[in-house]
């Protein structure tokens, strides 16, 4: 089973796709889809679309782990992300994918066994449970791969 894991976001949108075979996940790729700043938000909208559905025809994943909102108190953000959110979800729904969705504490507690884990542990986790000798980085695409580690891990639960 392959797994891709989003880390929603209108500027980048972190990407990482995990393999599964047995009980051991194996790193695939990742990495971010960047739109330019101060592009109208249809554009940029458009840009993670195709970029993210190039991704899914080039990895072929089973299914796909996307980070759920939490509340924001810039709600400009949240909503630019929340459209982020949805076009990726779209994305995935249009490759007939299945979608789970995952909260920032679920992902944090799944990975590290304290949901107020901060980013170096999460981003620690991921090196370890995928054998990596690096974290990998950008950021968002090593938050990607923890929401694809965190779907394998709570389908077995």
């Amino acid at each position: 089973m392959r797994i891709i894991g989003i880390d929603p976001g209108t500027g980048i949108l972190g990407f990482g796709v995990i393999e599964v075979s047995g009980s051991t996940p194996k790193f695939v790729t990742a990495g971010v889809v960047r739109t330019p700043p101060h592009t109208p938000l249809d554009e940029r909208l458009e840009e993670i679309y195709d970029g993210l559905t190039e991704i899914i025809t080039e990895t072929k994943p089973d299914v796909m782990s996307i980070e759920k909102l939490f509340f924001a108190r810039n709600v400009t953000t949240a909503m630019s992300v929340s459209h982020a959110r949805g076009v990726a979800m779209l994305a995935g729904r249009k490759a007939k994918l299945s979608i789970a969705e995952y909260t920032p504490l679920q992902i944090k507690q799944t990975l590290t066994g304290y949901g107020k884990a901060d980013k170096k542990q999460v981003q620690e986790m991921v090196r370890l449970q995928l054998g990596l000798k690096e974290v990998p980085k950008p950021d968002d695409a090593a938050d990607a791969l923890a929401a694809a580690i965190t779907h394998l891990m709570m389908s077995r639960i």
